[in-house]
């Protein structure tokens, strides 16, 4: 009998035991490839979401953390921190332009829903919206702008009625889908807004264009010079929420990785209990010639096996739970970048080909001391095993 058929039928030996020790393997790949499907989504959201915001610099109150800066970005409620004053003296500053954004929140069907106030026109130019239906409301109207994705949620149309904070608004148009937050928010103008919110005219934040590219610093400077507010660039804004990111992302692995050598001490318990369970076989083997050497092998070939097999399943299993469980994973503000957007449910062939390649080196190295237990067995220890 020739080495693969060999360890083809070792491992069908214990069909049951083949089986559980797979199980372990793939679920610890499974989850692997779940959590980098997630952070690998999440930066790409991110780096979309900041491209869509149309700015190189972001005005927010001073004080604000990394957490609420990844609000900024997902269009989730911030408080109405920046007053009146403080806006028209940005705005004062020569060079810029400025959208601002008050981000509040109501209920739709009693299901929290973001709203966010905006100048309609100038937001809808900057972030060149295209409206699937209808029209984009007035500044001075109670009109609703809804994102393609909460559009559908809810079954949204041009002529619908919603109730927000006790005001009765009309859906005048529903716009094509981003890939951004901005599918999963209802817009309606900034100073109806302010007015139905109580807001005595304070925003949330303010997105900010400036003319020369190359000032931009300057600006920045400026615009702090002029009004009691935190700047921060575009890219600064960009690095701060990634760190934060990559953080989450990078504590996400280590625990799949853990649930993967926590798999590999079950190969090692599988391969452990073959040998002592095949020590008549090995010996009848030896006894007829076969040499240290290839025992060795046989013992890692059936180890490596389990990697190749329960990497494979875990690949395919893991890519099909991204895309379900994803979904699930994105109900809260720090990942809203995922709601509503197309999450990337197959890491990059790259980082596939690395998770296979690791499978096979932990099942494989798992395999070193079983099968070196195996190979050192005496013909004559191994035959007179009862």
């Amino acid at each position: 009998m020739n080495d693969f058929k060999l360890v083809i039928r070792n491992l069908l030996g214990s069909r049951s035991r083949f089986a559980l020790t797979l199980v372990g393997i793939t679920l610890g790949i499974t989850s692997l490839v779940v959590m980098m499907s997630l952070g690998t989504g999440l930066r790409a959201q991110i780096d979309k979401q900041a491209a869509d915001l149309g700015a190189n610099l972001v005005v927010t109150p001073k004080g604000w953390c990394a957490y609420e800066q990844v609000k900024v970005l997902s269009g989730s409620q911030l408080p109405d921190a920046i007053p009146a004053e403080e806006l028209t003296a940005i705005e004062s500053v020569e060079g810029i332009s400025v959208l601002p954004y008050l981000t509040v929140g109501s209920a739709v069907d009693n299901e929290p829903v973001p709203v966010t106030g905006i100048r309609v026109a100038e937001t809808a130019e900057t972030k060149r919206w295209a409206v699937a239906s209808g029209e984009a409301p007035a500044e001075d109207s109670r009109g609703i702008l809804a994102g393609s994705a909460i559009a559908d949620s809810f079954d949204l149309a041009p002529g619908d009625h919603l109730t927000l904070r006790g005001t009765e608004f009309v859906v005048t148009g529903v716009l094509e889908a981003t890939g951004t937050g901005d599918d999963g928010v209802l817009f309606i103008p900034l100073a109806v807004a302010q007015e139905v919110y109580e807001t005595d005219g304070r925003i949330s934040f303010a997105a900010v264009q400036v003319e020369d590219i190359t000032q931009v610093e300057l600006y920045a400077q400026r615009i702090a010079d002029a009004a009691n507010v935190a700047v921060v660039s575009d890219r600064q804004l960009l690095a701060s929420v990634l760190s934060v990111v990559n953080t989450v992302s990078t504590t996400l692995r280590i625990i799949a990785a853990v649930a993967v050598l926590t798999a590999a001490f079950g190969i090692i318990n599988t391969m452990l209990m073959a040998t002592f369970e095949r020590r008549r076989e090995i010996g009848i083997m030896k006894s007829i010639g076969s040499s240290n050497a290839r025992i060795f092998r046989t013992f890692m070939a059936e180890a490596a096996a389990y990697g190749v097999i329960g990497g494979v399943v875990g690949l395919v299993v893991g890519s099909v739970a991204s895309r379900l469980i994803t979904p699930y994973i994105a109900q809260n503000e720090f990942t809203a970048f995922v709601g509503g957007a197309r999450v990337q449910a197959v890491p990059p062939l790259g980082d596939m080909a690395l998770i296979l390649g690791g499978a096979v080196v932990v099942a494989t190295l798992a395999g070193v001391y079983p099968a070196m237990r195996a190979a050192r067995l005496t013909p004559v220890e191994a035959i007179s095993y009862e």
